[in-house]
């Protein structure tokens, strides 16, 4: 995750490719804020996929833990079920179909989804405590998942399969837990929304990610981890020239050191970055801009203590500070 994430007053955290003005400015929580409520929760939700205790459940479950894709999957996608590879696929949409089948076939024969569920929320309640420490009970956290939680609720699932699957499951009882909860719910929201923005922008996949690493948001090769080929990322690549998106690749490889987007190809992804902002207002707005304020106040010590655990990596495929 990125260290470039203003967590003071009600300064954006957004860089590089910034949010340009915003929609209903004065009447509600302004596009930036939005975007900066989205940089603070994704750390803590994404502890689930980096923490020693994850990958101990996980392993306790019968999952291979040498890397974190074996449970990566069935973690995220246990609220659906026990989808298939072409579910899951849909619902996740930048992995490469082989990529999705190689982990989500095994993975029901492995553990139920229920049991999977409930090695999540242990997960989590052990990696917070280790993370937060006495903090955990603290009145500041407690607040914090009461407003988290409200805005989670007041979501709209419609047409978002991940946050409405999230959405179906019971609440658990300690705050800490809570938090979690309602930082999945809002990530997955704003998750469920991008897909739709991509979808807009005519971006399959693949050409998702290789436009997203031409504007920079990330390295190649941290892109490599979803699983396309060489071959798949040179024909994705030459689609997006052949738009005028992406310029042609000077080493002829498809994922050499030429290739970076083109104006047309900016533009594009920051029409993506607002709308996909746009589209994951609604809770911001039920919240309001008082205590959206609070909210981001309060998890500043916990995102500090996330991102100071050294547990997630320094660079994502979801360009956290560079968009």
């Amino acid at each position: 995750m990125s260290e470039n994430v203003n967590v003071a007053g009600g300064g954006s955290a957004v860089g590089g490719e910034g949010v340009e003005g915003s929609a209903g400015e004065g009447a509600g929580v302004a596009l930036p804020e939005v975007r900066r409520m989205w940089h603070l929760l994704e750390p803590l939700h994404a502890v689930l996929y980096y923490a020693p205790e994850a990958f101990e459940e996980a392993a306790a479950l019968g999952y291979g833990v040498e890397e974190r894709w074996p449970s990566y999957f069935p973690y995220r996608a246990a609220p659906l079920g026990a989808a298939g590879s072409e579910r899951v696929t849909s619902a996740f949409f930048s992995f490469s179909p082989r990529m999705v089948a190689e982990h989500i076939e095994p993975a029901w024969k492995t553990a139920s989804p229920e049991a999977v569920l409930a090695a999540r929320d242990r997960a989590i309640d052990r990696a917070y405590r280790a993370i937060f420490g006495d903090r955990v009970n603290s009145p500041e956290l407690t607040e914090a998942a009461a407003l988290a939680r409200r805005a989670a609720e007041s979501a709209n699932t419609a047409g978002r399969p991940l946050v409405a699957a999230n959405a179906e499951l019971p609440w658990p009882e300690p705050a800490h837990l809570q938090l979690w909860r309602a930082a999945t719910l809002l990530r997955e929201h704003r998750g469920d929304g991008h897909l739709a923005a991509l979808l807009i922008a005519d971006l399959d996949p693949v050409e998702s990610l290789v436009s997203f690493a031409a504007i920079g948001a990330a390295s190649v090769e941290r892109f490599e981890s979803r699983g396309w080929s060489q071959e798949e990322w040179t024909a994705a690549r030459a689609r997006l020239t052949a738009r005028g998106l992406v310029t042609a690749d000077a080493h002829g490889d498809g994922k050499g050191g030429g290739g970076s987007a083109t104006q047309a190809g900016r533009s594009l992804r920051r029409q993506v970055e607002r709308h996909t902002d746009q589209l994951a207002a609604e809770p911001w707005q039920f919240l309001g801009p008082a205590d959206t304020a609070r909210l981001a106040d309060l998890l500043g010590e916990f995102w500090v203590a996330v991102i100071g655990s050294g547990l997630l990596p320094s660079e994502t495929t979801l360009g956290i500070g560079k968009v």
